[in-house]
């Protein structure tokens, strides 16, 4: 197992508070890729009208909720699952499938290793390649897999890399995967931030693929961690009903199942976001690009790599630099083969993006 460091994470806003004495409310964070846009105005004002609705338990089967997240995802309210927060589906597939050993594409997010060595599986990596600018070489990936592998865990787009597996790709490895008996889960936490969704997201293959999974989440897109609502999609019936069997009644709040409702119908807020995304990841690429200081690589999602080109300064230190003028980044030396020359940022809004850029470019 790769051991992974401390980090701070995008939530650690207090123990940031605790250790710089900068309040947490003066903090701007580009590291929890959160939605600069904030929560859906949709989703505050019907919150507001139907706030009575923690005086009743929730529909255990949910079946509102997952229509609207099936119309918003375009599939079938029966391939659809929700749980407390993606965490908790990931948990869930893992401890189902019961992995011995599984491959997951690095590197990237620490919770997957966690989960499977808690089930008492084996995690073993692919790494994606720096001289590749960690763009996935399907030919090369599907030449490594083999039948003792019985899962495989893919983040679309990467979390940190920001690099993509598009639709013709993935359904390749899905391909290979099914001959070796490897079931495949995919989590999209990003992928809505994507320019074209439709290109990248795997939901269209899980109607003819059972071997698939895909997570998601509200966290990131809708600005809502707290909320702790996610979803999975996959028409493998016969393990969508153990999910369901094994899963917590009313694991997801009366109040999430409204937001829920308000939130994926919301399409001038997703619109904006969408908008405001892919103006500022052009507009940072291009400034990051054109630097001396940084190699950026080809962001996919709401974040990007940046790799330090310059000697004698470390991901630390520029962490360090950024938190004491109030913007914090991610230190990208805690995620397996990146090392202490890799930092991460999300785009915010363009005045706070224009104050980070400065920073580090001036």
């Amino acid at each position: 197992m790769i051991k992974h460091k401390d980090h701070f994470h995008g939530s650690d806003l207090e123990k940031i508070e605790q250790i710089y004495g900068i309040k947490k409310e003066n903090i701007i964070s580009f590291s929890a890729n959160v939605n600069p846009l904030g929560i859906s105005p949709k989703l505050r004002e019907g919150i507001k009208e139907q706030i009575d609705c923690i005086t009743t338990y929730p529909d255990r089967d949910y079946v509102q909720l997952r229509q609207c997240i099936a119309n918003y995802c375009s599939t079938e309210v029966e391939n659809i699952i929700v749980g407390n927060g993606s965490t908790e589906l990931i948990s869930l597939f893992i401890n189902i499938q019961q992995p011995k050993k599984a491959l997951i594409l690095g590197p990237t997010y620490s919770e997957y290793e966690r989960e499977i060595a808690l089930c008492g599986g084996k995690t073993i990596y692919y790494p994606l390649r720096e001289e590749n600018d960690f763009v996935l070489d399907p030919a090369h990936f599907i030449s490594k897999l083999s039948e003792d592998i019985d899962m495989l865990i893919i983040c679309n787009p990467n979390n940190p890399t920001g690099t993509a597996i598009n639709v013709h790709d993935m359904r390749l490895i899905l391909d290979a995967c099914k001959e070796s008996d490897i079931f495949v889960m995919v989590d999209e936490t990003y992928v809505e931030f994507a320019e074209n969704v439709k290109e990248i997201s795997a939901v269209s293959l899980t109607r003819t693929y059972t071997n698939i999974a895909i997570l998601r989440g509200t966290s990131k897109f809708f600005a809502a961690p707290g909320l702790r609502l996610g979803y999975a999609i996959c028409s493998n019936s016969d393990l969508m009903q153990i999910m369901n069997q094994r899963k917590d009644p009313w694991s997801i709040n009366s109040i999430a199942v409204i937001a829920g409702t308000l939130m994926f119908t919301d399409e001038d807020y997703i619109q904006e976001t969408r908008d405001l995304i892919k103006s500022e990841r052009d507009r940072l690429f291009k400034l990051f690009d054109e630097s001396s200081r940084f190699k950026p690589y080809k962001p996919q999602g709401n974040f990007m790599l940046l790799k330090i080109l310059e000697d004698g300064i470390t991901s630390g230190d520029l962490f360090d630099r950024c938190i004491r003028q109030g913007l914090m980044i991610r230190d990208c030396s805690t995620f397996p083969y990146l090392g202490e020359k890799y930092i991460r940022i999300c785009f915010m809004n363009p005045e706070d993006n224009t104050k980070l850029a400065s920073l580090l470019l001036g």
